[in-house]
């Protein structure tokens, strides 16, 4: 009877796979500095400060049963965000694997565990990419014939549908965040960052006729922890701060950093032709090309959208973008650039 009393008492913990990465690692620290005593984190391996902090580590992979099993034992809520960002469509093996697969394992096991709600890291280049300026919302339907094109929106794309396939029925919750570019400061992989190393060390050859949308990780962490308990059942929801076309984007860059924008313009095809012509001639030598033809196509296009359902149903907001970008940078120059090098 008394082990049966103190079972009913264990309390239920918060998953949070792919739980050291650039956003996850954000949400445990918010998550710790709330107060939060039940977190469990699901990667490969498991950071001292995370340990230090009492998280309850989980070294394992999605892909394997074995590792989920252990991993949703005494689990309410998991916040999905294992995955692999590649914009090198040689990696789309890789990326189903653990975009697809992975989820597929995790939305089952978490249905016949009891999970009650589960949170999925997705991209808003599910919903809002086209070939012209145009500001997209949730109700859009999703652009399949541009997204795939490129591995690593195709399969979060399916990714999302797997999860609403597989996690459904009374007394469950699935809800689906999509956030843009992810800048900030703490992102020790340079794993959505990478651009703004490329801008301080002058390996951006070109200005893009695209525009993004990015969008501080502090501001998205916060919105993860809030749609727990606010986010609808299969709704999805745009995270982002600010539209910006890639002349201004790189005008604000230069003017933080001190490092020249590029000012060479180059139309849209030709551009596009350019670095699939390089990548060839590159590879046929056996050598890394300096252009990637996926990143310069992606480029090319506008992923622009709005985030008032987020603002309204999320109470999500967005900071400055001065802020994000500054913050940005200054972790850049010190972590990877030597300090005050520029």
């Amino acid at each position: 009877m008394a082990r049966t009393k103190a079972k009913a008492k264990t309390a239920k913990k918060l998953l949070i796979t792919g739980g050291t990465g650039f956003l996850g690692s954000e949400i445990v620290r918010q998550l710790i500095a709330s107060g939060e005593k039940d977190l469990r984190v699901m990667a490969s391996k498991v950071p001292e400060w995370m340990l230090d902090a009492g998280v309850d580590a989980c070294e394992g992979s999605v892909t394997s049963r074995d590792d989920l099993a252990r991993a949703l034992a005494d689990v309410n809520a998991v916040f999905h965000l294992a995955g692999k960002v590649s914009r090198d469509n040689s990696d789309a093996a890789a990326m189903n694997r653990i975009h697809l697969e992975g989820t597929r394992l995790l939305c089952e096991a978490a249905a016949e565990t009891g999970v009650a709600s589960v949170v999925l890291a997705s991209s808003s280049g599910t919903i809002a990419v086209s070939k012209e300026e145009q500001v997209f919302d949730e109700t859009f339907p999703p652009p399949v014939e541009i997204l795939s094109r490129w591995a690593y929106y195709a399969s979060k794309y399916y990714q999302e549908r797997t999860a609403l396939l597989n996690f459904d029925g009374e007394g469950k919750r699935l809800v689906i965040l999509n956030p843009s570019l992810l800048l900030g400061p703490g992102d020790e992989r340079l794993s959505s960052t990478k651009p703004i190393l490329d801008f301080l060390g002058k390996k951006v050859p070109y200005c893009p006729s695209g525009g993004l949308n990015f969008v501080d990780v502090r501001d998205v962490a916060a919105s993860f922890i809030s749609a727990l308990e606010r986010g609808r059942h299969r709704e999805k929801y745009l995270l982002g701060s600010e539209n910006m076309r890639f002349s201004e984007f790189f005008g604000r860059l230069e003017r933080l950093s001190g490092v020249k924008a590029p000012s060479l313009r180059v139309p849209k095809n030709w551009a596009v032709a350019g670095a699939s012509m390089i990548d060839s001639l590159f590879s046929g030598f056996g050598k890394a090309s300096p252009v990637a033809p996926n990143e310069v196509d992606q480029a090319e296009h506008f992923w622009y959208f709005d985030t008032a359902k987020a603002k309204e149903e999320l109470g999500f907001s967005a900071r400055d973008v001065q802020e994000t970008l500054n913050d940005t940078v200054a972790y850049i120059q010190k972590n990877f650039l030597g300090g005050g090098i520029f």
